[in-house]
């Protein structure tokens, strides 16, 4: 399948998950509980990484852009109204970060849909903490592979961020880009396209400075997922409790 339509079609399928939860407040409610938890975990997770100054920049990218609460409507409008031309406006190295971040988007939200629905109609105590119910939707909804396929996908889009910085003239053509950008009402894709550019090519240049950011990221998610899938209970919510106690 072509990359426009691939992007059309994770575009479309968000926009009916969406839908979902405009025509239920309680389970838009359930899902943003869900979104909030998790930003709130990524910068527990990653204290030390927001708080430093070669990685500040790249784990609030990460944050803002990949893990948060933030609504994505307007970007995922553009890219629907963009993917058509992707293939002839960009390089074949953008075109492929554009497709893996659709497809990352996409499973994001199923999979954060799945979750809501089942936080929703938790089968626990009012007095449940956040991390008893995370846990509980988290277990009950399973997907395993689709939790390391989310990962392998957040990897790779960093991975290509870090390689569209080698290439010659890409931040001036993006720069050039911006006022037609914003014209076409495609500011939200553009920002997002300078500030990932930008990030990472301020963190190349540090000695192995990507490697070593990304190889954090790999390490601290795989190890979470593995305990939230195969820890004792206890030993899940006391684990998400700290790291909750971190979060700046």
């Amino acid at each position: 399948m072509e990359a426009a339509q691939i992007i059309r079609d994770a575009v479309a399928r968000v926009s009916n998950l969406r839908r979902d939860c405009a025509l239920d407040p309680t389970l838009a409610a359930s899902v943003y509980a869900v979104k909030a938890f998790q930003a709130r975990r990524f910068a527990g997770t990653y204290s030390d990484l927001l708080a430093s100054d070669t990685y500040r920049h790249a784990a609030r990218f990460f944050l803002v852009e990949l893990y948060s609460d933030k609504d994505y409507s307007d970007r995922d409008a553009q890219f629907g109204r963009i993917a058509g031309g992707l293939q002839t406006l960009f390089t074949k190295q953008v075109v492929a970060t554009a497709v893996s971040l659709a497809q990352l988007h996409l499973l994001t939200e199923e999979l954060d849909h799945a979750m809501g629905l089942v936080w929703q109609k938790a089968s626990m105590p009012e007095n449940a903490s956040p991390a008893e119910r995370y846990l509980e939707a988290w277990r009950k909804v399973g997907h395993q592979n689709d939790r390391g396929r989310q990962l392998a996908t957040v990897l790779t889009i960093g991975r290509d961020l870090a390689r569209l910085t080698r290439l010659p003239g890409l931040r001036l053509v993006l720069r050039m880009m911006r006022k037609p950008a914003h014209a076409a009402g495609l500011g939200s894709l553009q920002e997002f396209l300078e500030s990932g550019f930008d990030t990472f090519a301020g963190m190349s240049h540090q000695t192995r400075g990507v490697e070593t950011f990304l190889s954090v990221i790999e390490e601290r998610e795989a190890e979470l997922i593995d305990l939230l899938f195969d820890g004792t209970p206890v030993t899940c919510v006391t684990k998400l409790d700290a790291i909750l106690g971190q979060a700046r």
